[in-house]
């Protein structure tokens, strides 16, 4: 079977009908592995350009058989060349035989010799001609010359040159079904002989040390017998013997400690007591004074006490404070974004009435110290026993196989280059930190005890291990506070390799994932594959680590790795590069013009292109590139680098990335995003970045679940619509999770289906054939929290066509309210989803809080904006989703031209060039409301339906206008070529071929046409929530106050975060 061309392993759905499509005739096949059952396989067949799934199952027998239409008796079969040799004839069930074998494509070569898949990823075809297996052998003494001249193993290389001329031999055998390679084993065993005596001497020494501290009735190894005992061959008993040395050397300290422990306990010998010292107490934090200025010219100080939980205002030359005001005074702290440095500050007074004063700081990064004592303040004074904010600390460095320096403190503090913690707020500890290594030469052991005496030295602060794992010289290691450890549970680790033939962990990725309380977390560190020239085969290693990284719930399994968990972090040495001259890219460097760089970096290119991490946030990027620095200095760039293929330009790049994707309508702020410019080790600088993360604890109720029969809440949908990328004809499903429900949910199969657009699948369902979802608690405040994971599957495969993630916030109240957003596999955008859903919440259970981090806001527009007159509209803002800030627009054109959707391409062109376009009005009164993509109306902001009797809004969003994030990061938007039906003009019936239709326009009218129908698409604005009123640590308003609160006032409101 691996020997068969039209057999492609596990490549995912969409590449098998990207490949069947380039065929283009009927009768095209391949294999797959089944993504629905472990050990089973996809017969994928195109017919009349449409895709038809089957799924081969083995019996208990190991039998494999089709699952074919019905009436046609299954065939069973030993081996799948047989089967597939079979039903190359008609009337055997399928839609039509097998006339086609679709072969893998066979990867182009890099410059180091390696495909894209690596090694070993493409074997001959049975029928090959013997010319082209007597062209291998060649290929691979021409690598083993040029490994010769920097090896100094040059007996080695002539064994393995010898074998090199028998290659052809087991490649015969290996074609004809025999993969034992018999004769790599005999050249193996030969160039390894001469370890048998080396490794013999170092195992009788150690197992002479193990047999001291043993127990006498054990006189002898049993793992060392049963090598010798062995009657295997020489290269197996090697590797037995290797594996001896490895089970002792780990066994050892264990037994020495155990030996010496029995020996103080038996002999009543006193040991120090230096292990019993108390540990040091935290450092209390410093109290801070901040010079500000108030109003237009008047100085004052704010002086930040977290510890006594006061703010103190003193004017400038008084020596007395003008107002000291307490913690639980403060309302609400307003970022404004139109001026970065300034802050109003909401206060209560004792005639119920609130005072505001703005300040205005000395700089951005100080007002946001500032902010973050507020917040520490309020965390340290609320009588809440359990967290609902955390910091998280994430860092990454590839440290190029040399020592760490003695100090890691810019590092672990995130003080350097780019958007850095103020000194007033760089030594407050985090409480999770995740630090993630390449090319790390240090042991697992000591690396760990180097961090936590790091930190201890730093923080005064003695961090739990909670996980670590390695690959090779890959490492992460995660570490929290004391009082944390009970909070985390649920820890899973996991690795893949993505090296030479996804065999050897030079690189790859680690992963650590695990449950903060109710929030579950993920973090990936990955080393992926170098060269300026490879951004192909790093977009592969980044699909091979999505799918088969091994984290999170495994009932999620057969979702999205970037769906499973709350907050996923990715940090890594990514090693994407800059498309540019390196003259130019040092040029620009120099004048710390970046914005020109990191139009060009690859990253973000791909990003852009919907390769890679889509839907994942980055911070902005004002650091210079952190590779490649010459050793011992962070001056100079060291571009050009020695091979034994010539010499190699290594330009200066940001390889070194943080990135992170998390649930919708969720908390998450970027704080810092930074490198450190004095750690000199590695040619690479160590990259920091700080997060704000709003976490959920286990939600007890008031009342025990189903106390009353009214006393249920539901999910009720009215209906769903699915545009799915395939040219498949498969009936499909839906299946529900979420950790609200009991068990996963199925709804019956879609209501209709479409398929009149080439390469385009339409499924609708009614409310008839979805499912009505009972959580398991109907409070609103725990229905605010939680999630629902959808998976579109096919009735005959089982396989999932997407996934996506829906917040149940946004849909309680008593009217359905429309979601859309888009459907991702195995890290591919496969299509989209929208419809119309509802949370019906009872009305004794709709009592709710404010959360700690809902007390910071934004003001969108400052003051004096916001009162100016409505007869200058503003066009609202350009929202590209997934994009990076500091990323330029493009110039014209489209990302991804072949998305079509049904509703088929606007006909609008733009006006002449040195034409004024027109701007888009605001709607003004009494205008007819908006409409959504799908026709239905959508509410104004002062018409927006009750959130359970409270005006409802639009979901907490952090992201928005957030220095470090991107722009309407989080908010889910339609994919870019959607487009609306009603602004077809002249393209008659839609029908969409390609971007044949597209040519007849010119391309700066086309550009500008599907631009345009992107900003069509754009969701309106949800509208502002209105200002908290007082609330006590636990307050919830009743049903009656939810009924007799007044609805939103017209005038703007600051967007809550």
């Amino acid at each position: 079977m691996a020997a068969a061309g039209w057999y492609h392993r596990d490549i995912s759905q969409v590449v098998a009908e990207e490949l069947l499509a380039k065929a283009g005739r009927d009768g095209s096949f391949l294999v797959r592995d089944s993504e629905s059952v472990k050990g089973a396989f996809a017969l994928c067949l195109l017919f009349q350009r449409h895709v038809y799934t089957y799924r081969i199952l083995p019996d208990d027998e190991g039998l494999l058989s089709v699952q074919t239409i019905q009436g046609i008796q299954a065939k069973c079969f030993l081996t799948l060349p047989e089967l597939i040799c079979a039903y190359q004839h008609p009337n055997n069930g399928l839609v039509t035989p097998l006339l086609h074998p679709v072969h893998r494509p066979r990867p182009a070569e890099d410059s180091d010799g390696e495909d894209a898949r690596g090694w070993g990823h493409t074997v001959p075809c049975p029928g090959a001609p013997p010319s082209s297996r007597t062209h291998i052998p060649q290929q691979l003494h021409q690598r083993l010359q040029e490994q010769v001249r920097s090896s100094p193993a040059s007996d080695f290389m002539g064994f393995m040159a010898e074998y090199l001329t028998q290659h052809v031999q087991d490649l015969e055998a290996l074609c004809h079904g025999h993969p034992q390679l018999r004769h790599l084993s005999t050249a193996l065993a030969t160039a390894c002989r001469a370890l048998h005596s080396e490794i013999d001497f170092t195992l009788a020494g150690l197992e002479t040390l193990a047999r001291v501290f043993d127990p006498p009735a054990s006189p002898r190894s049993p793992a060392r017998e049963q090598g010798f005992l062995s009657s295997d061959s020489d290269l197996e008993l090697l590797l037995n013997k290797i594996s001896t040395v490895n089970h002792l050397l780990s066994s050892l300290e264990k037994k020495v400690l155990k030996s010496l422990q029995e020996t103080v306990t038996r002999h009543n010998l006193a040991l120090p007591s230096v292990a019993v010292a108390p540990l040091p107490a935290s450092r209390p934090l410093a109290v801070q004074n901040f010079e500000v200025k108030v109003g237009k010219s008047q100085r004052a100080g704010l002086t930040v006490d977290v510890e006594s939980g006061t703010v103190t205002i003193t004017k400038r030359g008084s020596g007395s404070p003008e107002d000291v005001i307490p913690q639980d005074k403060i309302l609400q702290l307003i970022k404004y974004q139109s001026v970065q440095s300034k802050v109003r500050l909401v206060c209560a007074r004792e005639n119920q009435k609130s005072l505001s004063r703005d300040f205005i700081f000395p700089s951005a990064r100080k007002r946001e110290a500032f902010c973050q004592l507020l917040q520490l303040m309020k965390i340290q004074h609320s009588n809440l026993d359990e967290p609902e904010i955390i910091s998280v600390y994430v860092g990454t460095w590839n440290m190029g196989s040399t020592p760490p320096p003695r100090s890691l403190a810019s590092w672990l503090t995130s003080r350097g280059l780019g958007r850095t913690q103020d000194e007033t707020t760089a030594c407050i500890p985090h409480d999770i930190y995740v630090i993630g290594t390449q090319e790390n030469s240090l042991g697992d052991r000591e690396w760990v005890e180097f961090l936590c005496a790091s930190l201890k030295s730093l923080m005064a602060i003695d961090y739990r291990v909670v996980a670590l794992q390695c690959l090779w010289s890959i490492k992460i290691v995660v570490l929290v506070k004391p009082e944390h450890q009970r909070r985390i549970s649920h820890v899973h680790t996991s690795s893949v390799k993505t090296g030479i033939a996804n065999t050897l962990g030079n690189k790859g990725a680690v992963g650590v994932s695990f449950l903060f309380n109710g929030t579950s977390f993920g973090f990936v560190n990955c080393h992926l594959a170098s060269g300026s020239e490879k951004t192909h085969r790093r977009n592969q290693n980044y699909s091979d680590i999505l799918h088969s990284l091994a984290l999170g719930d495994k009932r999620l399994g057969g979702f999205d790795l970037t769906l499973r968990f709350t907050h996923l972090f990715w940090l890594g040495d990514l090693n994407y590069r800059l498309d540019m001259d390196v003259q130019d890219i040092l040029t620009h460097i120099v004048k710390k013009e970046f914005q020109a760089l990191l139009a060009v970096d690859q990253l973000n290119l791909e990003r852009e292109k919907n390769k890679v991490f889509l839907q994942f946030s980055e911070g902005d990027i004002s650091f210079p590139p952190t590779y490649r620095y010459e050793r011992g200095t962070r001056d100079t760039y060291v571009w050009q680098k020695s091979k034994p293929t010539g010499m190699r330009i290594n330009v200066p790049s940001w390889c070194d990335r943080i990135l992170w994707k998390s649930h919708p309508e969720t908390h998450v702020i970027c704080n810092s995003y930074g490198c450190t410019d004095d750690i000199l080790t590695s040619d690479h600088s160590p990259v920091f970045a700080t997060f704000e993360v709003g976490v959920t604890s286990q939600f007890v109720p008031k009342e025990a679940p189903g106390s009353s029969p009214e006393a249920l809440a539901c999910i009720e949908w009215e209906s769903i619509e699915v545009i799915l990328k395939t040219t498949s004809r498969s009936k499909c499903y839906l299946e529900f999770h979420s950790y609200c429900l009991e068990e996963m949910q199925r709804s019956e199969e879609n209501t209709s289906q479409n398929c009149d657009i080439p390469g385009f699948l339409k499924l609708l369902w009614s409310s008839k054939h979805l499912p009505v979802l009972n959580p398991i608690l109907p409070d609103l405040e725990y229905l605010g929290d939680q999630h629902l994971l959808l998976s579109i599957k096919g009735v005959e495969s089982c396989e999932s066509y997407g996934e996506c993630c829906l917040a149940l916030r946004s849909a309680i109240g008593t009217t359905a309210q429309q979601f859309e957003t888009f459907l991702f596999h195995r890290g591919e955008e496969t299509g989209s989803v929208r419809g119309r859903m509802r949370v019906r919440v009872p009305r004794g259970r709709c009592g709710t809080r404010e959360r700690l981090y809902e007390w910071i806001s934004f003001e969108e527009e400052d003051a004096e904006q916001a009162a100016e007159p409505a007869m200058c509209p503003k066009l609202p803002p350009q929202r590209l989703r997934s994009r990076p800030r500091s990323l330029p627009e493009p110039a014209t054109g489209y990302t991804n031209p072949a998305y079509f959707i049904f509703e088929g391409v606007p006909n609008a062109c733009p006006p002449a060039p040195g034409g004024a376009p027109k701007k888009q009005a605001e709607r003004p009164a009494g205008a007819q409301p908006c409409r959504s993509p799908t026709g239905a109306r959508v509410p104004l902001p002062s018409e927006e339906e009750p959130w359970c009797g409270r005006p409802r809004c639009g979901p907490p969003s952090p992201s928005r206008g957030h220095p470090l994030s991107p722009s309407r990061a989080g908010h889910h938007k339609r994919p870019k070529s959607a487009v609306l039906t009603r602004d077809t003009v002249g393209l008659g019936d839609c029908s969409l071929y390609g971007a044949t239709q597209l040519e007849q326009v010119s391309p700066q009218c086309r550009g500008d046409r599907l631009r345009q129908s992107h900003r069509v698409l754009e969701p309106p604005p949800r509208p502002c929530r209105e200002a908290p009123r007082p609330l006590g640590k636990r307050g919830a308003l009743d049903a009656s106050a939810l009924e007799a609160q007044p609805p939103p006032p017209a005038e703007p409101q600051p967007a809550r975060m």
